[in-house]
């Protein structure tokens, strides 16, 4: 009978461990689910990031769009200002999860990261002074003047590839910044400046600025795509992020994000 007994308990004993040992692996795989998602964005290109009037918040479509995006993932968001020349590379390191910065689908890019379902749609455009006698209406008339864009940037890569086999070419400047072109054009020192039509059309609103040449007018031409950039081999996090997307397109807070700033 007491050996009985002791085998009883013996039995007790180990399934109350097998029982502890199972809510232990529940509990530690549950603590180990990323609850955080780091958002690499460059805060200064408007209307897509850059700070509030206080100078330190955040706002824009990129900003609230990944907001969205974590309050679907039901993750908080860590945005990290990465400056644009760097930020690929920081992705690359881990130092953020995905980039969600006016991010252009390139083949290029494609060949060493991942992009979600595209989001808005861009075109590149050459921006002079309202008052300006200089007004280009295509990119060829670009030759012989002194123009500038942000470096690295699809603007960047479009001059590069436009006259890269032309005899005449533009005075070129590249900036860190969009606003730095912006800049130098107000001052005379540049006579026009190459950027995305989405940044454009917020510098012309305000008053001082006019496009003078738009990419979409031209035959043939197709419209750039924006997307969340992530490593490539992430494909949950990929498939989260596409999902999550989907919803807000679906649910109309896409559109009520853009439509706030446009």
């Amino acid at each position: 009978m007491m050996l009985k007994k002791r085998l009883c308990l013996l039995m007790v004993l180990i399934l109350s461990l097998a029982v502890m040992t199972a809510c232990g692996s529940k509990d530690e795989k549950k603590d180990d689910e990323k609850k955080e998602l780091k958002v690499g964005m460059e805060i200064g290109y408007p209307p897509f990031e850059y700070y509030d009037e206080d100078g330190t918040t955040p706002i824009g479509i990129d900003v609230e769009i990944a907001y969205a995006i974590g309050e679907e993932l039901g993750m908080d968001i860590e945005l990290v200002n990465t400056e644009w020349d760097g930020i690929f590379a920081g992705l690359a390191k881990n130092d953020y999860d995905v980039v969600i910065s006016a991010c252009t689908i390139t083949a290029d890019r494609l060949l060493d990261f991942d992009f979600s379902t595209p989001y808005i749609e861009n075109w590149q455009c050459i921006v002079t002074l309202k008052d300006a006698e200089y007004k280009p209406t295509s990119a060829d008339e670009l030759a012989g003047y002194k123009i500038c864009y942000q470096d690295e940037t699809a603007s960047d890569t479009f001059i590069t590839e436009y006259y890269k086999d032309k005899d005449k070419k533009p005075e070129e400047y590249g900036y860190v910044e969009v606003i730095d072109c912006f800049n130098e054009l107000k001052l005379g020192r540049v006579d026009a400046v190459v950027c995305d039509s989405t940044v454009a059309d917020i510098y012309v609103a305000q008053g001082e600025f006019e496009i003078t040449w738009n990419q979409k007018n031209e035959a043939g031409a197709e419209a750039e795509q924006f997307g969340v950039c992530l490593n490539k081999g992430d494909k949950e996090l990929l498939d989260k992020i596409n999902k999550a997307l989907d919803n807000m397109k679906k649910s109309g807070k896409l559109d009520e994000i853009l439509d706030k700033y446009y």
